[in-house]
């Protein structure tokens, strides 16, 4: 952890044990840089750091000052999970099915959700830049970008890796449609029906549904809600099972909102390097961070070239669109065959309208606004968590993307509140939907990536009351 984030960590523990309240004025910067023994610049970034995450807000020519969302927010989850370590099959669809059908209309509330709000994005800019880029179509250009993407599109997600200090090879990047077309070609091209596949616990139901489309096993591995999958088990893990691949969310992980710090990152991705194991990483949220810089993938310690690295502009720009891609190392020849066989290509008019707008700039200045939005969202969301939730509750404080991860008092039922929230019009994500073994039973994924208005402060206040009424 970095000097400014332990200082902003410190503060907002601060603040979550009341010693902090809102309105309170924080020490100026010269103040803290003084009493700290850090530079001034340190407690700028944990400052802007606390102010992204919605804690604090800056008031001109008075300095910086508690917000009235961040107080009453419940402690954290604390532990790791603890699965039994097993190699078994996978049945989710089901109840991925049921959850997500209940989530499918504008009139309920999305509490359950996988996306964002849809007005979070610059679709009239988008939409000129389809307007602009449909009538230059060279109709040859369906044959000359025929599976592996668009040449410009393809030039640019490359730059925006360079922007991150890493080189990947445009002609190592597959174009998909979304990421999840990226995940199943991934896994497609390293694993046979039978295999076994480590993957986080809890970790991301799509994840676990392509597992079963496939007919791999699941190793779930223990992770930990702030850092992420545990290294020695994923160790012990591949000594006792040897998995075909590994599958890991290192940041903002869904449905945590783990973040794996990069020396862990780096560690992962030489461990499974010793064992010759392909790593899918899945890290369609990396975009959405609330610090001041971007989080360093797995990708970037590749040395081998058994990190295949998915990515997608469809949380982060382009919902709808469908446009995600893989850069697939060692194995991108293969995704590529592999995608000529089945999708064949991707949407044409849409690439090129998104590199449109990538090469004109507004990209990061939306980002920048994005961010900041979602981050006052999470701490409205946790704010309202601490108001109508029950005494026990622990949820999630990540420090990007838009998910939060509640744990409810044991023996809360998640599924029993799922069903009749969804009867009131009210989605939520049950915990046993992100787990193999069905685990999980008493934790709730909540979607803060819709502003919290009126009728969605009302459903928090409803499951708030299903939750203590379960837990009592």
């Amino acid at each position: 952890m970095k000097r400014y984030e332990a200082l902003a960590e410190e503060v907002a523990e601060s603040i979550r044990r009341g010693l902090l309240k809102p309105g309170d004025r924080l020490p100026s910067v010269r103040q803290a840089s003084a009493a700290r023994g850090v530079s001034p610049s340190t407690v700028f970034q944990a400052y802007y750091l606390l102010e992204a995450r919605g804690l604090v807000e800056s008031r001109p020519r008075s300095g910086y000052y508690v917000t009235r969302a961040a107080g009453a927010q419940p402690p954290e989850p604390e532990q790791a999970s603890r699965p039994d370590g097993e190699s078994r099959s996978v049945d989710v669809s089901d109840l991925v099915f049921e959850v997500m059908q209940a989530s499918m209309s504008r009139e309920v509330v999305p509490l359950g959700s996988a996306f964002p709000s849809p007005l979070l994005f610059p679709l009239d800019r988008l939409g000129r830049a389809l307007a602009a880029t449909a009538p230059q179509l060279d109709p040859w250009s369906t044959v000359d970008d025929l599976t592996p993407g668009n040449a410009g599109l393809r030039r640019q997600i490359a730059l925006r890796y360079l922007l991150g200090g890493m080189q990947v090879d445009a002609e190592a990047i597959v174009v998909t449609n979304g990421a999840l077309e990226a995940l199943n070609l991934a896994i497609g091209v390293v694993t046979a029906p039978g295999d076994a596949v480590l993957v986080e616990s809890p970790c991301f139901y799509a994840a676990l549904q392509i597992l079963q489309r496939r007919n791999l096993r699941a190793i779930e591995v223990p992770t930990h809600p702030r850092e992420g999958i545990d290294l020695d088990a994923v160790e012990a893990a591949i000594a006792r099972h040897a998995p075909r691949a590994c599958w890991v969310m290192g940041t903002f992980q869904n449905p945590l909102g783990a973040s794996m710090p990069p020396e862990r990152k780096r560690a992962l991705v030489e461990l499974l390097a010793r064992h010759a194991i392909p790593l899918i990483e899945d890290d369609v949220y990396a975009e959405l961070y609330f610090g001041s810089e971007r989080p360093v993938p797995a990708k970037a310690f590749d040395r081998e070239g058994l990190v295949m690295h998915c990515s997608s502009f469809s949380k982060c720009l382009a919902p709808g669109h469908r446009i995600g891609w893989v850069a697939g190392g060692r194995f991108a020849g293969r995704i590529a065959r592999h995608k000529l066989t089945t999708t064949l290509n991707t949407n044409v008019p849409s690439q090129m309208a998104i590199a449109h707008y990538l090469e004109r700039g507004g990209f990061d200045r939306h980002l920048r606004r994005l961010r900041r939005t979602l981050a006052a969202q999470q701490a409205e969301y946790l704010a309202a968590v601490g108001r109508y939730f029950p005494s026990g509750t622990r949820v999630t404080r990540p420090a990007g993307g838009y998910f939060l991860w509640l744990e409810l008092p044991a023996g809360t039922d998640a599924l029993a509140i799922q069903r009749q929230a969804a009867a009131q019009g009210i989605s939520v994500a049950p915990g046993p939907m992100f787990s193999a073994s069905r685990g999980f039973g008493h934790c709730l994924r909540l979607n803060c990536g819709h502003p919290l208005d009126a009728r969605t402060q009302a459903a928090l206040a409803t499951l708030g009351r299903l939750a203590t009424a379960h837990a009592g």
